[in-house]
């Protein structure tokens, strides 16, 4: 691990060459995700014209949460970045079968059923390493402004990978869309291998005997379960999903059609709304985040969204919904990222992965 400054300052975390590795290849894999999800969905949506095929579609994305605390306990056995790298030569594989698919005019919905249920299995995990790694290789002093400046890579994705798969899809067609995805997870993958191999591996090993994966799995549970301030960051994470993720990311449509009775566009405008604002929100936690009181700060603006939100349910023009959807999207950021940062630098080095993927999982 490097050696810690004793300021922090936004470009902080790339002092640590591990970390200008890993921030463009987690950048690269998340523009991929948000393309791949926009372009397949529409791609269901023509040639199935069934909404609930759509959906369907949808919630296969979340499928993965549910193993997300597995794949914890397999990176803190084999190196959290030895599973990335082989969770990235997934996606390049996947996104292969595709485009051969695609160009050998083979693809149909079964397929990108197939291909897409078995993807997020593995996609949600993806964060739990991230994370995971960023807590290995960096100081603790630049621990907030790393895990600012690692949000972006998603904020941005979901701004600006989606609006770059719409494009594609629409000017070049199926398969040269997914030419350019296997590039971006190829890049994503060339880009993971320069990651640095932890240097204390001997600390991370689980306590439990070798090949009780069970075992290991109850034990961060326990762990979280007698750790008061791991237990109520994850209460506070499992409230947050069940609360308030649903309005900005299962009810928009509703709102769109019904409310503000806008077509596709303008669906488009209200989700990058929310992500523009979680975006805005990293940006601003980077330069002094490391001064900040985490545990205070995830609490606080976890109420302003909340407040955000509710102000949103009540907005009576697409204007006024934008902008609160704006400010609950940097308020998230305002919350989410010290409650990451409060779970890395609280919790045991050899629990890590574990603790982050009960994160996901909640």
């Amino acid at each position: 691990m490097a050696k810690a400054h004793p300021s922090a300052t936004p470009l902080a975390p790339f002092r640590v060459r591990s970390f200008r590795f890993q921030w463009p290849s987690d950048l690269a894999a998340s523009w991929g995700f948000e393309m791949e999800i926009l372009i397949l969905g529409w791609y269901v949506l023509v040639e199935t014209g069934s909404v609930l095929l759509l959906t369907l579609l949808g919630s296969l994305q979340w499928a993965g949460t549910l193993l997300s605390p597995m794949f914890g306990v397999v990176g803190d056995r084999i190196g959290h970045r030895r599973l990335l790298c082989l969770m990235r030569v997934f996606y390049v594989a996947q996104a292969l079968v595709l485009l051969a698919l695609a160009l050998a005019g083979l693809l149909n919905a079964l397929y990108v059923f197939l291909v897409s249920a078995a993807m997020s299995l593995v996609r949600p995990s993806d964060m739990v390493m991230r994370f995971a790694l960023v807590g290995e290789t960096v100081p603790a002093s630049y621990l907030m402004s790393a895990m600012s400046v690692e949000r972006t890579t998603s904020d941005s994705a979901r701004v600006v990978g989606a609006l770059t798969g719409a494009g594609m899809i629409a000017a070049f067609g199926m398969g040269p869309a997914y030419v350019a995805i296997s590039a971006v997870y190829a890049l994503a993958l060339a880009l993971t291998l320069g990651i640095a191999r932890p240097t204390a591996r001997p600390a991370q090993m689980p306590s439990v005997p070798h090949g009780s994966h069970w075992l290991d799995l109850r034990e961060a549970f326990g762990y979280v379960r007698h750790t008061p301030l791991l237990f109520a960051a994850m209460c506070l994470a499992f409230l947050i999903n069940l609360t308030a993720y649903p309005l900005t990311l299962g009810l928009l449509p509703y709102v769109a059609k019904e409310i503000y009775g806008r077509d596709q566009t303008g669906l488009g405008y209200l989700a990058a709304s929310f992500a523009l604002g979680g975006l805005v929100g990293s940006l601003l936690l980077t330069p002094g985040g490391s001064a900040i009181r985490s545990g205070r700060w995830m609490i606080l603006f976890a109420v302003a969204w909340y407040v955000a939100l509710a102000l949103f349910a009540f907005a009576d023009s697409m204007a006024w919904g934008l902008v609160w959807l704006l400010l609950a999207g940097c308020a998230q950021s305002f919350s989410l990222v010290p409650m990451s940062a409060v779970l890395l630098r609280h919790v045991e080095e050899r629990y890590r992965g574990r603790v982050m993927g009960i994160r996901q999982f909640a």
